[in-house]
């Protein structure tokens, strides 16, 4: 593992950053204003408008030791560069849909709790997942996961939450076709036909989704699998093993774990990032450890 302090240091001062094109963007944050404050933390509140309002948010107030990211995935994807830029610690308030770093790092959707989570204090040093230079937390994918981010629109997800989810996910079955790719690690290249090739940084994705039973989002690594069915509808037979990251068990998924991985396709293929369509093949995909640190409970180990 990367690290967590078992002592907490108090944050002071706190920009308060908000998508309010999030699901929950729309949410009244005076409660948790007010909540920080009487905790110790001075807060100013700004909106999210992209990686640059984060360094000129904190520019802005001077002193500050914390950005706190109120969104989903995709937010928390977009304040990566200013957050490591301007050297400050994450805050995260879950407002988007699936909230998976949240998941991960144990931090809950009420947002009460999740906002104590940051009074209290605790740090933990946590890895970054980049394809092609862009930053992410979870997973990055192409071949089922792009479509279906495709489908997912922004009314599905404010509208109906994870059910939009699983509407977006029948119709883009329907259409679901393997294509050809090469992925590369240490050197040793294997082409494949697939449906969809993922590469894991934390431990959840797509709404609770395990990425590998052993996938840590402090462990230094990335976990890549690679669907090589014949027949997309087997998947219906391996969600439970997909919810708990044992899929690998499965003869048509081809897993890998490392530090690096690069991946060719036939033709271009768009690559989602956290719910974001921020790439495309070829791609070059890399983990920095340690590179953020986040205010989170300590792991369970600790």
């Amino acid at each position: 593992m990367t690290g967590a302090s078992a002592v907490p240091s108090p944050v002071r001062r706190a920009v308060l950053l908000v998508n309010y094109e999030a699901r929950r963007g729309n949410q009244a944050l005076d409660g948790v204003v007010e909540r920080l404050r009487a905790g110790g933390v001075t807060v100013e509140e700004a909106a999210l408008d992209g990686p640059e309002s984060v360094e000129s948010a904190v520019a802005a107030l001077g002193e500050v030791d914390a950005a706190i990211i109120c969104g989903g995935d995709g937010s928390l994807c977009r304040a990566v560069p200013g957050v490591i830029a301007a050297g400050v610690t994450l805050g995260i308030l879950p407002m988007g849909t699936a909230n998976d770093l949240a998941r991960t790092l144990a931090i809950p959707d009420d947002l009460d709790a999740a906002t104590d989570i940051i009074i209290a204090g605790h740090r933990r040093r946590i890895d970054v997942g980049t394809v092609n230079g862009k930053p992410f937390f979870n997973v990055a994918s192409m071949g089922l996961s792009t479509e279906l981010a495709r489908q997912l629109s922004p009314e599905l997800k404010r509208r109906w939450g994870r059910l939009g989810y699983a509407l977006a996910a029948l119709k883009t079955l329907a259409g679901a076709r393997r294509f050809a790719a090469s992925i590369t690690e240490n050197g040793t290249t294997t082409g494949t036909r697939t449906m969809q090739i993922a590469v894991g940084n934390g431990r959840f994705y797509g709404g609770g989704t395990v990425v590998a039973e052993r996938a840590a989002i402090d462990d230094g690594h990335l976990d890549l699998y690679s669907l090589e069915m014949r027949s997309v509808w087997k998947l219906a037979l391996m969600l439970k093993s997909f919810r708990s990251g044992e899929h690998g068990a499965w003869s048509e998924v081809h897993t890998a774990r490392g530090t690096a991985f690069e991946i060719r396709t036939s033709r271009p293929m768009k690559i989602n990032a956290d719910g974001e369509l921020l790439a495309e093949t070829p791609a070059v995909f890399e983990v920095h450890p340690g590179a953020v640190t986040v205010l989170a409970p300590l792991p369970q180990d600790q």
